[in-house]
């Protein structure tokens, strides 16, 4: 079951003819709990009610895998798979988007290894038009951003959650940063490999180690860029009366590109990899390296860190980084990020769940929201649509009809 909406594939267009980035179509096939689903969302908002279980996560997840990243769960590829009597392990996502970039609509496609192909269960394959594509050039047409129930614990756990997090940032404002990531994760990946079975040959590890260097410093003044353009918007109280944030890179690389050029930094990176060889091997880790850096976050009137406040102020801290970050993606590249928004009313106060509505109304971004009741979304009536999920399908919520010309995409 899904809501037809609009049928111009071409998507939208402003008043000077060009193409805002939007999602104008989403099909589903065995992804998670949805067998078969064909959605093409017909406004800029998009509220998504239903009971626990029925898909909702599930559907925005498919949205947050045409973007770069492993999605907004970071769950495994065999997660994917509808699980079925035959036990087939293919699933899809399709979609397709109007950017700003191309004259025509961008079909994004993303799924299982076609079968015969040789393919692992546990690889995803992406194409974009029809080709194979990297994680470099999805980011380089596609800007995703997502709060979820899960971030509310964001400052209080691992600092890998945080730094996925900072990265999805860069990624939507520096889409080179997705190949600088992934080129330095995998020469990390080989170094700790030989590291781990002997096979120390100087000349091999030293190939390695000059590429960690040169992609730890590109991805960490990436890291350091937005951080600093983050800090200054946020600094400015455009997104009051959510609270401005301080985002801290704690990085030593990025300490060193406080004081030192690129090219030093690097040279000092590669030296200390050479060094510490043994003790790496010992550990089975590396002490150095963009995988060290770490976020910080903090109030900047009280100065008081996330890891110390409630839940709900740790909610309202991130959206504002969340709002303030579409507002730099959107003059920076010309279009505010897709976002979505998944249970984002849970732990705010009434001033804040009408701020957060009236920011995205505001806002020249596409949003799908998630909750189990409508009415708390009552402000969007008449702006927004409202979907009903049930039993893995969309239908419009006939309490909160809205014909789509009223606002359109």
């Amino acid at each position: 079951m899904s809501d037809a909406g609009p049928e111009d594939d071409a998507g939208p267009r402003d008043e000077a003819g060009a193409a805002p980035f939007r999602l104008t179509r989403l099909d589903l096939t065995d992804f998670r709990n949805y067998e078969a689903l064909s959605w093409r969302p017909a406004a800029r908002i998009t509220v998504i009610a239903g009971p626990n279980g029925s898909g909702k996560t599930n559907l925005l997840e498919a949205m947050s895998l045409l973007g770069p990243g492993r999605g907004l769960r970071q769950a495994r590829v065999a997660e994917f798979p509808r699980i079925r009597p035959d036990g087939g392990t293919s699933w899809a996502v399709a979609a397709r988007l109007c950017t700003p970039d191309l004259a025509e609509p961008l079909t994004v496609g993303t799924g299982s290894a076609p079968e015969g192909s040789g393919g692992s269960a546990e690889r995803r394959v992406v194409r974009l038009d029809g080709a194979a594509a990297s994680q470099a050039e999805l980011a380089s047409h596609i800007a995703i951003s997502w709060i979820t129930p899960q971030m509310d614990r964001l400052f209080g756990e691992a600092p890998s959650g945080r730094r996925r997090f900072l990265d999805r940032l860069v990624w939507a404002l520096d889409p080179s940063h997705a190949r600088e990531v992934a080129a330095h994760d995998a020469a990390m990946t080989r170094r700790r490999r030989l590291l781990a079975e002997g096979r120390a040959d100087p000349a091999w590890l030293a190939g390695l180690e000059d590429g960690i260097a040169r992609h730890a410093v590109a991805a960490t003044a990436g890291r350091r860029a937005l951080v600093n353009r983050l800090n200054a918007l946020l600094a400015a109280g455009v997104v009051a009366p959510f609270p401005a944030a301080r985002l801290t890179l704690l990085c030593p690389i990025a300490a060193r590109l406080d004081d030192a050029p690129a090219l030093a930094v690097e040279d000092e990176l590669r030296a200390a990899l050479a060094a510490s060889r043994t003790a790496d091997a010992a550990s089975g880790t590396a002490a150095l390296g963009a995988q060290r850096a770490d976020l910080a976050l903090a109030d900047l009137a009280s100065g008081r860190p996330a890891s110390l406040a409630s839940t709900g102020q740790q909610k309202t801290l991130l959206l504002g980084v969340v709002l303030g970050h579409a507002m730099e993606i959107a003059a920076a590249r010309g279009f505010a990020p897709l976002l979505l928004l998944d249970e984002p009313l849970v732990h705010l106060d009434e001033e804040h769940r009408r701020a957060l509505l009236e920011a995205l109304l505001r806002l020249p971004a596409q949003a799908f929201l998630t909750g189990v009741d409508a009415g708390p979304f009552d402000l969007l009536r008449h702006r927004a649509d409202f979907m009903l999920c049930m039993a893995a399908g969309l239908a419009p919520n006939p309490g909160f009809a809205r014909s789509f010309r009223q606002e359109s995409l």
